[in-house]
């Protein structure tokens, strides 16, 4: 079967603004998915298309992109779910590098801002630090995530305010606050609860939509500004 992909691409050496190009594919939609077609335009079309990619199974998060208007990764989605005509642009409210590839700088930086990492003060366990399943299960959920920016980028908060940390840094605060290990919980507490931390959050649910792990976000989110709340009181 043809699928007609239509891609925006720009190139920052040549193009003074984003264009649309149109690519005839053929393809078996019951088992292609999206980085499929993508691979076979850059192989046997054109080869200056870029974009990212690594694992191709959903784990590495690299090849979050916006397709038929909403953030997905490439290498999930099925083509036979998405119809004969494919549009396919780079994350909203990223900076453009070229074509699909967006500057992931800021998304790190705020990432790192809210002190993604265990911090134990207590004296280092001769084994592992061990906690109980129902400690655990409290933030399994955010585990999940593989830093894709999804989520972020499909967010009106950061698109109309870019100073806001996002719904993935705050997931990734959630995995640590909540931790019964950790000892840093009220520290991260008061990072995100500045103007630009967990109150600029619209509970639109975009973020939960767009997560291709099915992390329940917004929830993850709430958590976090009602233990800010919590603490405050």
């Amino acid at each position: 079967m043809q699928i007609d992909v239509r891609i925006l691409r720009y190139d920052p050496e040549r193009d003074r603004k984003p264009h649309w190009e149109t690519y005839a594919v053929e393809s078996d939609p019951a088992m292609d998915r999206v980085l499929d077609l993508l691979h076979r335009i850059k192989y046997e079309q054109d080869g200056t298309l870029t974009f990212r990619r690594s694992c191709a199974h959903g784990v590495c998060g690299s090849d979050a992109m916006l397709v038929n208007g909403r953030n997905r990764l490439a290498c999930k989605l099925r083509v036979e779910t998405l119809g004969r005509r494919i549009s396919i642009a780079p994350l909203p409210g990223l900076p453009v590098i070229k074509d699909l590839v967006v500057d992931m700088g800021d998304f790190f930086g705020k990432y790192r801002s809210v002190m993604p990492f265990l911090v134990a003060e207590g004296p280092v366990p001769q084994r592992e630090r061990r906690q109980s399943p129902e400690d655990r299960a409290r933030y399994d959920d955010t585990t999940k995530c593989i830093l894709c920016a999804a989520c972020t980028s499909s967010c009106p908060s950061f698109w109309a305010q870019p100073g806001y940390v996002g719904p993935a840094a705050i997931v990734n605060a959630h995995r640590f606050i909540f931790d019964s290990r950790d000892d840093a919980a009220d520290e991260r507490l008061e990072i995100l609860a500045d103007k630009d931390g967990v109150w600029r959050c619209r509970t639109i649910f975009n973020c939960t939509d767009a997560c291709p792990r099915g992390i329940h976000i917004t929830q993850a989110i709430l958590e976090v500004s009602s233990s800010i709340v919590d603490k405050q009181a």
